[in-house]
């Protein structure tokens, strides 16, 4: 049987080599505390449980939900981005409901690139932002991002050559996996650059309320007020800790929502309408549901990173986001790779290699603080155990 060549870039050989190291650790009897993902361990709001336990029960919910049945979700949508904002969205032109963020990022290489056309993506970044552009017969232009530049590209070091092919630029601030943050005066720089070079601008915003010193991040669409050429994907799993249920919706300029619904309209319908009914529930939650939970992680941050510095690993705190970047202990010789299938076989304690981001990642490795903090402060205990036999 011949598959398509197209999956041999999709092969994630990083994750699946980790995937092994856990395994294998659990089959000799450790109890892996597994750090290499960021599932948020955190509770969905009380009231959107609720509204799908009750929507479940309602026979009327159980069909197919086309995009008219969705209506109600992108009108809380929109009051979400306007309280948030200050942006006036069309619910029905604007805004398109989504199964995750991670569907828009990768789906919308579809709607904007030709075989061959170029990508800009961050180096480090989600795995998944590749994906999509691999699936386009799309090219890769990586934008390496470096600490001394807090983690931003520079995007006037592009190459003319690499520039006039370029058709995509994808950003994503808050930063998974270096938890850098950027601020409105980067995003208004970087609108400005895609209008000259007509490059279409997505912003995978997932992070948006995870804030854990100073103020708020903005939206792209406050540097790009006329959604000129700029569409940005939300997901409930993070700020409201719905990761299971796969929901989230794109906003911006009405032409590449309506191009990103035109591809989706060829690949699914939508989710079940109890998991909107939820979401929608979510959306009303009061501010103050956010900021427990982001003093939780706050909480989980503080004592993790003083455990690890008196384990004599050096770890920088960050803004935001729930996870910790750092550089692989200076004792240690081998690849970031090597290093956390090393610590889970000896340990398991399961960390995310740096290099399965992306080649600048290599070097790094990611910590994500998903679990209670007497759990990560035994990770901790077994870590500095590790680091001692280096």
């Amino acid at each position: 049987m011949r598959l398509a060549t197209r999956l041999q870039k999709l092969q994630s050989n990083v994750f699946s080599l980790m995937d092994e190291a856990k395994a294998a650790a659990r089959r000799e009897g450790r109890t892996v505390i597994d750090l290499s993902l960021g599932s948020s361990d955190l509770p969905p709001p009380p009231a959107a449980l609720a509204r799908l336990k009750a929507s479940v029960d309602d026979p009327t919910t159980h069909g197919y939900l086309l995009f008219q049945g969705t209506r109600r979700f992108r009108e809380a949508c929109a009051r979400w981005y306007g309280e948030r904002y200050g942006l006036a969205l069309d619910p029905d032109t604007e805004i398109l409901p989504l199964i995750g963020s991670q569907e828009g990022t990768a789906h919308i290489p579809l709607a904007v690139l030709n075989p061959g056309d170029v990508a800009l993506l961050l180096d480090p970044g989600y795995p998944s932002h590749a994906g999509g552009v691999h699936l386009a017969g799309g090219q890769i232009y990586p934008l390496a991002l470096r600490p001394e530049r807090g983690y931003l590209p520079d995007l006037e070091a592009i190459p003319a050559e690499v520039l006039a092919m370029s058709r995509l630029l994808v950003l994503s601030y808050p930063h998974n996996p270096t938890a850098a943050t950027a601020d409105l005066s980067f995003f208004e720089h970087a609108v400005d650059f895609c209008r000259r070079h007509e490059i279409v601008l997505v912003h995978d915003f997932p992070y948006s309320d995870f804030v854990l010193d100073g103020t708020r991040p903005p939206s792209i669409l406050q540097a790009d007020r006329n959604r000129e050429v700029s569409i940005e994907f939300f997901s409930l799993s993070k700020s409201y800790h719905m990761g299971g249920f796969r929901v989230g919706f794109a906003v911006g300029n009405r032409d590449l929502v309506a191009a990103l619904r035109q591809v989706k309209a060829n690949v699914d319908f939508n989710q079940y309408r109890g998991i909107f009914d939820a979401a929608e529930v979510a959306l009303s939650t009061p501010d103050e549901y956010i900021e427990q939970a982001m003093a939780t992680i706050r909480g989980r941050r503080d004592r993790t990173v003083a455990a690890l510095r008196a384990a004599g690993w050096n770890v920088e705190a960050p803004d935001a986001t729930m996870y910790l970047w750092t550089p692989v202990p200076e004792a240690w010789q081998g690849s970031s790779v090597d290093f956390c299938v090393a610590l889970v076989r000896a340990t398991g304690v399961a960390l995310a290699p740096g290099s399965g981001f992306g080649d600048a990642g290599e070097g790094y490795v990611r910590f994500a603080l998903v679990r209670d903090e007497p759990v990560l402060e035994e990770a901790v205990e077994r870590i500095a155990g590790f680091l001692a036999t280096l």
